[in-house]
């Protein structure tokens, strides 16, 4: 009953198109995420009785959830601004209806929770013209945006993940040989082509790489004959695949013959219980450390609402909100140039770089450089890097 109360307040909340922070704030920020309350209600009525929520509005809904406790806490220190929710995924109004309204045309900067391609950039060509940052804090990343200095990827694309995971491992493992395993398609084939290519230019000592193509069913043990029983084996997978990664994980710990430390790209990050009986390492933007004061006092101000135990997906509404909120406050219409700044960190550290394409003058979009390396043995989480 708690969450269907919460969800019925979020739905005055959403139709009246605001949240305030303060009530004569100067300063607007526009937030969309992707809630689906439409296939929750019916106008006022809550239509779903006592089912469980459907799993496409858990992620954007926990979004919200994560920015509303920010705004809680700027009210808290007296801050002033005016934030505006919007659910990108509404059925009585579009996207495009919603960026039409007169509340958005004064607006300061808008944050997304995307979840849908297509949605990204009729958002980003409206920061362009009201040249305005559009902080994007989710997959996927451009969207097709180009020629556009306000669009903000807060996940790096994956082009600089690989350039992470590759100077991570030369870093840590210069010398060690390198096990690549990865299974066929054009996403592979490209992470495999820039690995290979960053090998091949690298002006430091080059890493010693196998390439392997399994299928999800091959079991590392396959490949006995070229690995070490007497040294820690270095596995990369090479694709972006859950199901490729928990397979290849879940192998390699049943494989108690060799030990085996296994890296992986950024969408192991979402695999709960990986690395259960092995070391898995794998890139991430985000480093949400639970056990400090800050994790503490969202863990529990999200029970006091939902009864439950807050997703990643919490951690960065809250985030969004409270960090880049707070650099509006103090640059105000400079924003869009001090986006890097990190006096407000919380849990994660921005650094935007202009990332520009072949041929074009301005920067096709901002990228957030800053990659974190998380390791889990047994559960334990720990950031390495």
């Amino acid at each position: 009953m708690r969450l269907k109360r919460y969800l019925v307040s979020l739905l005055i909340l959403v139709a009246s198109n605001s949240l305030i922070a303060q009530q004569s704030a100067p300063m607007k920020i526009a937030v969309f995420a992707p809630i689906y309350l439409d296939t929750v209600f019916n106008g006022s009525n809550y239509i779903l009785g006592n089912n469980n929520l459907p799993r496409t509005i858990l992620p954007g809904l926990d979004f919200y959830n994560g920015v509303q406790l920010a705004i809680d806490s700027l009210n808290a220190e007296g801050q002033s601004l005016t934030v505006l929710f919007f659910d990108s995924k509404s059925n009585s109004q579009s996207i495009k209806q919603i960026l039409a309204t007169e509340a958005l045309q004064d607006i300061s900067m808008i944050i997304a929770s995307f979840n849908n391609r297509n949605d990204v950039k009729t958002i980003a060509d409206f920061a362009l013209n009201k040249q305005i940052p559009l902080i994007s804090m989710t997959y996927p990343n451009d969207g097709g945006v180009k020629d556009n200095p306000y669009f903000a990827l807060v996940n790096p694309t994956l082009t600089t993940h690989v350039e992470g995971v590759f100077k991570f491992l030369q870093k840590n493992y210069p010398t060690e040989p390198i096990i690549y395993v990865k299974k066929s398609g054009g996403l592979e084939d490209m992470i495999e082509g820039l690995f290979l290519e960053l090998n091949k230019k690298t002006p430091a000592l080059p890493l010693k790489i196998r390439t392997i193509s399994v299928t999800d069913s091959t079991n590392i043990a396959a490949f006995n004959t070229i690995m070490d029983s007497t040294k820690t084996n270095i596995i990369f997978c090479g694709s972006l695949n859950e199901n490729f990664g928990i397979n290849l994980v879940k192998s390699a710990a049943a494989n108690k013959t060799y030990k085996s430390i296994l890296v992986g790209m950024p969408t192991w990050d979402a695999i709960k219980d990986l690395g259960k009986g092995t070391e898995i390492i794998y890139s991430t933007p985000y480093n949400y450390n639970r056990t400090d004061k800050l994790a503490q006092y969202i863990n529990q101000n999200y029970r006091n609402k939902v009864a439950g135990r807050p997703s990643d997906m919490v951690f960065k509404g809250f985030e969004a909100m409270y960090h880049f909120g707070k650099l509006l406050i103090k640059h105000q219409n400079s924003i869009a140039t001090q986006l890097s700044d990190n006096s407000f960190k919380l849990f994660n550290e921005f650094d935007f770089v202009p990332v520009k394409n072949n041929g074009e003058n301005l920067p096709a979009y901002l990228e957030n450089k800053r990659i974190y390396f998380i390791k889990k043995t047994d559960g334990v989480i720990k950031s390495i890097q």
